[in-house]
């Protein structure tokens, strides 16, 4: 990771939830885990959570550092969280190319998704995972072997709008079913232009796979009552309008993009860095806040990607940003094929040896206190007063548990509904 400058952003959108926030939970019904997300980013890195008294052991200079509260929602606390993901996965990175393709849900499931986001979602990494392992032994494609490839889910668009997509890094190349070779992709001739270009799979015939996949796992969901009908959405709970639903989905051309390869995997690491551990909208966007509005950029890649602003009203900007949770315990970066969990590490070791590359897995990594000097260019065991001496704990005050925190989140519910 390159070491980039530090600027404090002007605004945050903790700032858009203290200023707006209370009123916002008075007129609506939120359920608890979406007033916890609120709470957390509110309270983040304030003398709420705790902290520590810093001095330095110099010149006796001291100042307050409170604690993050972890939030995986929280645009403060994602950058050491992912700064620790991305050293961890440099050992796994392979001296090949590297594909990244695109699998986006058309609009038209936007409300199924909000209301069973658990399913649907789980439905969309399953749908994607079955197309390209299935490619990958297709013999059509010259493969026959096992991909392995990172699934990443964002769930927005520029503007903050459900947007449900899977973005997928994968290595050009398969793991032989016998593991004893390791089988490189070739540049494939477009059947529009007849030119060599490199990519893995050709988009119609992925797109189409996919939208079977994933429609049929949708189908098997239903017959399962896995899936819930409310609100707008209510008439798909009878089978006839379920399946016509589904019917019109198939006639639709689903969107599968294959975005230009990375040239290596310094390539790979910097796009990683970019998108892992990502949530709707980072604080640097927001370009300002007043007593109604909320201002922000976007990226309109319908002009070559100019950068625009966007004013919408506070509560529509929270709302949106809500739209973005994630239910309890959904894994929204996973590994398959010979990178799955379970068999990463050896596979790794095997494909290392055919392609006679160094193992880097036994490299020590780096501490925490390294990490935030490579995302900042600042070194925050250095006194900022004198510029020698070591900042060092001299208090503490601990960081309330998370039943503690609940109780807080529950004592504001009952007084604002009384």
């Amino acid at each position: 990771m390159s070491k980039m400058p530090f600027t404090k952003p002007q605004f945050e959108v903790a700032d858009v939830i203290r200023l707006f926030g209370e009123e916002y939970c008075q007129n609506r019904n939120l359920p608890l885990s979406t007033k916890r997300i609120m709470w957390d980013i509110e309270h983040c890195r304030t003398s709420e959570l705790g902290g520590h008294l810093m001095q330095c052991d110099e010149c006796g200079y001291q100042h307050n550092e409170y604690n993050s509260c972890c939030n995986r929602h929280c645009p403060k606390c994602q950058a050491l969280v992912k700064a620790k993901w991305l050293e961890a996965r440099k050992a796994e990175i392979l001296p090949v190319g590297y594909f990244h393709n695109v699998f986006t849900l058309p609009h038209e499931l936007n409300l199924l998704v909000l209301g069973n986001k658990s399913v649907v979602l789980n439905i969309l990494f399953w749908a994607v995972k079955e197309t390209l392992l299935a490619f990958g032994f297709d013999p059509k494609w010259h493969l026959m072997g096992q991909l392995g490839f990172i699934a990443i889910l964002h769930t927005w668009d520029q503007k903050l709008n459900l947007h449900p997509h899977l973005h997928i890094i994968i290595p050009a190349g398969v793991l032989s079913p016998e593991k004893d070779k390791w089988v490189p992709t070739k540049k494939r001739k477009c059947r529009k232009t007849g030119i060599e270009k490199d990519f893995l799979f050709r988009v119609e015939p992925l797109s189409e796979t996919f939208r079977g996949k994933f429609l049929d796992l949708l189908k098997k969901a239903y017959r399962k009552e896995e899936l819930q009908f409310s609100g707008d959405i209510e008439y798909l709970s009878n089978q006839f309008q379920f399946n016509n639903f589904c019917s019109l989905l198939y006639d639709k051309k689903w969107v599968v993009y294959s975005k230009k390869p990375f040239k290596g995997a310094e390539h790979v690491f910097d796009y990683l860095g970019r998108y892992v551990h990502r949530v709707a909208i980072s604080n640097n966007r927001i370009v300002d806040i007043n007593v109604e509005n909320v201002t922000f950029t976007w990226k309109d890649r319908n002009e070559d990607y100019q950068i625009k602003e966007e004013k919408i009203p506070a509560d529509l900007f929270i709302s949106r940003f809500l739209l973005h949770e994630l239910p309890a315990g959904f894994m929204r970066i996973r590994y398959y094929g010979f990178l799955s969990n379970r068999f990463r590490k050896v596979n790794l070791k095997i494909i290392r040896d055919l392609l006679r590359v160094q193992d880097r897995s036994e490299e020590p990594p780096k501490s925490s206190f390294e990490l935030i000097l490579e995302l900042t260019g600042i070194d925050i065991s250095i006194c900022p007063e004198c510029k020698k001496g070591k900042l060092k704990s001299v208090q503490s005050k601990n960081k309330p548990t998370s039943n503690e925190i609940w109780k807080k989140i529950m004592k504001n519910q009952i007084t604002d509904s009384s």
